[in-house]
């Protein structure tokens, strides 16, 4: 810790005038110049250099909240793994997957730390955190005053979608989302997607319930709630659509091309992640860009943060971009 004797070293001033500018003397005389080399002074001899240390083969586990074959069909979060294996092998370091279904196979003194991805119970978190105390979680903050997170703004990123449909003339928007659920638990979790929907576009005074439909975040439920809006809703179909992942959206073009509706003349959708394959879809996925790989990679450079000795938890929001492709109209 930098001395009051250090300080005024570094400034070119006397001690006495350090220590009565840094506690905002009022009957002091001096110059603002001055007071800004002692505040620039100060600052730079509090400030912690980051280490430049590779943490050459040493090794994180990575946690994934789902199991193995349920990863398969969500590429969102493994999207994700990718970005936080790629920064491991910049940084030097080894990363071992492991499903929360066999987190026991985890060697304790093997590991630096722990990336959590996915949604986790309070039980689980202490599971967790029993292996190892430095775990940074991804797509999820169990508790922002204890754990760094990293995690996206859902809330802008719906509002960017409805914003969007209401430039180009809709009205009548309809959303398809799904829900997830916590090990143990029976009420599922809350989706900042559906209810940034619900009281965004009730403060238009556009809102509809019966445009809503929740599920899974699955193809097949993309599929089955797509044709049951179109049965229950008829000609009143919204003209716009929000998917609350691009999975769900695959679904949803199906039962569509099926009922021969037609993709964006009568009804137009966008969903969100921006998946490898959403641009290949027919027609091309209208989306919001989830930038999972940057999430990966800046849950590794946090947790090194916290083994360079960060004590101050944090928590990251990504920022997402609406790419506009065939599925909207213009």
């Amino acid at each position: 810790m930098a001395t009051i004797k250090d300080i005024a070293e570094k400034a070119g001033v006397s001690s006495s005038t350090v220590s009565r500018v840094l506690n905002y003397d009022a009957s002091l005389s001096v110059a603002d110049e001055t007071k800004k080399r002692i505040f620039e002074a100060a600052e730079e001899l509090s400030y912690r250099k980051r280490s430049s240390k590779r943490y050459v083969n040493q090794k994180i586990a990575i946690v994934h909240w789902y199991t193995e074959k349920e990863e398969l069909n969500d590429l969102y979060y493994l999207s994700i793994r990718l970005g936080i294996e790629q920064r491991c092998k910049e940084m030097g370091m080894y990363s071992e997957v492991y499903f929360f279904d066999n987190i026991k196979a985890i060697i304790a003194t093997e590991i630096e730390g722990i990336v959590a991805v996915g949604k986790f119970s309070d039980q689980q978190v202490k599971e967790l955190t029993a292996i190892n105390p430095t775990v940074v979680f991804v797509d999820y903050s169990p508790n922002e005053e204890k754990y760094d997170a990293i995690v996206i703004d859902f809330e802008k990123a719906t509002k960017k979608v409805i914003d969007f449909f209401l430039s180009t003339r809709h009205e009548k928007i309809g959303f398809i989302g799904g829900l997830e659920l916590l090990k143990g638990q029976t009420e599922p979790i809350g989706d900042l997607r559906e209810k940034t929907f619900q009281s965004y576009m009730k403060e238009k005074g556009l809102y509809e319930e019966r445009f809503v439909y929740v599920g899974s975040f699955s193809v097949e439920d993309g599929y089955r709630l797509m044709r049951q809006a179109i049965e229950d809703l008829g000609d009143d179909l919204p003209t716009a659509f929000f998917l609350s992942s691009d999975t769900i959206a695959i679904g949803c073009l199906r039962a569509l091309h099926e009922a021969a509706i037609l993709i964006p003349e009568r009804v137009s959708i966008i969903g969100i992640n921006d998946m490898s394959v959403s641009k290949y879809m027919y027609p091309s996925l209208s989306t919001i860009k989830v930038y999972t790989e940057i999430m990966g990679e800046t849950a590794v450079d946090t947790l090194v943060e916290r083994l360079e000795g960060r004590k101050i938890t944090k928590k990251v929001f990504i920022s997402t971009k609406l790419i506009v492709r065939q599925s909207v109209r213009k």
